[in-house]
């Protein structure tokens, strides 16, 4: 995931009615971008300038957490092999179902396979947000499954004390910090909506602070800040390459064997259990787990519910102290913003800023190939907003720029099953928000194909899947409209009109 947030926004997109136990009156994710009194945008409505664009000319095309010191590629399968689980995927959701497994059962053989590199995908396109949250925000978890949530925000917060207590035990230096996170209201609109938010963040156990203008602005300077609110649990930020790296080192050493560049060709049941077929091999064993993301499954259950969703971000050169002296920003909260199109940024551990988000790209078929990792449209509108928000900093240049695919579905958390009957189980569809939730997931994929059931299993939350989106070329057509929409929203005043106030009453959601 490229993104992790306090709280959820995006548009709604359906395909069919929705569940009748769902409080729809909840699931709006728009906020104003402009004041009621005020058609003024609050971003520059004219095209980005020469100046904007040689901002980013320079940065290196690839994700700044991949740019570091990597292990050594790791060999790929070479001809048969046998194991008790087979997972599918090299990014945190498979690393920490492979890690479950074996500390689940030190007996049970496992290996992993990953189609390129250990997080090439979500797992390092992110902005290394990590998140209590198992919903996507509170207010999205209220509106689908409301009885439940107090019982998912415990366990998703003793889900990301376990993540930091295994960070401290196998000294993963992966520049884990928990500062908290704020949501950024530009307008006094958006403002007058957080006090909700906070009630339900301290009625659930967390922390949260109302911050006005002059607060806000003494927290980060920026003249585009109206006000904010600031979530003190649950929040944390790491380099989440650095993690997946230090899962892979203690997942190997509990036993398990990983394969990289080791593409899944097919997947079949085989005698008892599944055969997994790669290139140049194949593993034979009892189950599979589907850690997959944004990448094509061979399960229609996945494909048909799982949209892949471009999102774009540029990380600045190192500040001088006199730069962050301009900003403040000395705390290192996430921060993200209220809008339809949101921006999300943060301070890296080495003094740079990481900007991203706005952009929401879908392309027809739900292709996922290299080209799409670099937009210039994208990243040039980033620089103009970023130097909007942050005048103080102009001239300032980007050295890394890059784009991910988003696994987005329409309830905005990651949903679950099984197939083959029963012998795979899958794990998908964590829409940016799955640096902390991955953990759990992994788990309750587990617990699904080892048939456990237990007080997560039985929950609504993990039994029922989100609405599929439609088939092409309709898929492609309504995002495509939405997204217009959404856009409109925002330019006006917040006002969402007949279509996005159709797709609020039904309860479904495109988002990243």
């Amino acid at each position: 995931m490229v993104t992790g947030r306090v709280s959820q926004k995006g548009g709604i997109l359906t395909s069919a009615g929705r569940p009748p136990d769902q409080d729809t009156g909840r699931v709006g994710y728009s906020r104003r971008i402009a004041s009621r009194n005020s058609k003024k945008p609050v971003w520059p409505d004219t095209p980005p300038t020469e100046s904007d664009r040689l901002s980013y000319a320079e940065a290196e095309p690839e994700p700044f957490w991949l740019s570091g010191p990597r292990p050594a590629v790791r060999p790929p399968l070479d001809g048969p092999a046998e194991a008790d689980l087979v997972v599918v995927g090299g990014g945190l959701t498979g690393l920490w179902a492979a890690i479950q497994a074996r500390q689940r059962d030190p007996e049970r053989a496992v290996v992993l396979i990953e189609r390129r590199r250990l997080a090439i995908g979500a797992s390092g396109r992110n902005g290394g947000f990590m998140s209590s949250s198992l919903v996507h925000g509170i207010g999205n978890g209220l509106a689908r499954f409301p009885d439940e949530i107090p019982l998912l925000e415990r366990l998703g917060l003793e889900n990301l004390a376990e993540i930091k207590r295994t960070i401290d035990e196998q000294a993963i230096a992966c520049d884990l910090v928990s500062p908290g996170a704020i949501e950024i209201a530009y307008t006094e609109h958006q403002f007058a909506e957080l006090p909700e938010v906070r009630d339900e963040l301290e009625r659930h156990g967390h922390q949260a602070e109302l911050l006005d203008t002059e607060a806000l602005r003494a927290e980060v300077a920026s003249p585009l800040f109206y006000g904010g609110l600031w979530q003190k649990t649950g929040e944390c930020q790491v380099d989440p390459v650095k993690l997946t790296d230090g899962l892979a080192d203690l997942a190997e050493s509990l036993g398990v064997v990983i394969h990289e560049q080791t593409e899944m060709t097919g997947l079949a049941k085989s005698g008892p259990g599944v055969t997994v077929t790669t290139e140049n091999g194949s593993v034979k064993a009892a189950g599979a787990l589907l850690a997959t993301s944004a990448f094509r499954s061979p399960v229609r259950a996945i494909r048909s519910r799982v949209v892949p969703v471009f999102d774009y971000v540029l990380v600045t050169e190192p500040l001088s102290p006199a730069q962050w002296d301009s900003i403040g920003w000395a705390n290192r909260q996430g921060l993200s913003d209220s809008a339809n199109r949101f921006h999300y940024f943060r301070r890296t551990a080495d003094d740079r800023i990481l900007w991203g988000g706005f952009d929401a790209i879908y392309h027809y078929g739900g292709r996922v190939e290299d080209d799409y990792y670099q937009r210039d449209q994208s990243f040039a509108g980033l620089a103009q907003r970023f130097f909007a928000a942050f005048p103080q900093l102009e001239g300032i240049r980007f050295s890394h720029r890059w784009g991910g695919a988003i696994d987005t579905c329409s309830r905005f958390f990651a949903f679950y099953g099984t197939a083959h009957d029963g012998r795979v189980a899958y794990a998908v569809g964590h829409t940016g928000l799955g640096v902390g939730a991955s953990r759990f997931s992994a788990g309750v994929g587990l617990d699904l194909l080892d048939g456990r059931e237990n007080e997560v299993t039985r929950l609504d939350y993990t039994r029922k899947k989100p609405i599929p989106f439609p088939p092409e070329p309709i898929r492609w057509g309504t995002i495509q409209f939405t997204r217009n929409r959404l856009a409109a929203a925002d330019h006006n005043n917040g006002e969402r009109g007949l279509w996005l106030n159709t797709l609020d009453r039904l309860g479904l959601g495109f988002d990243s």
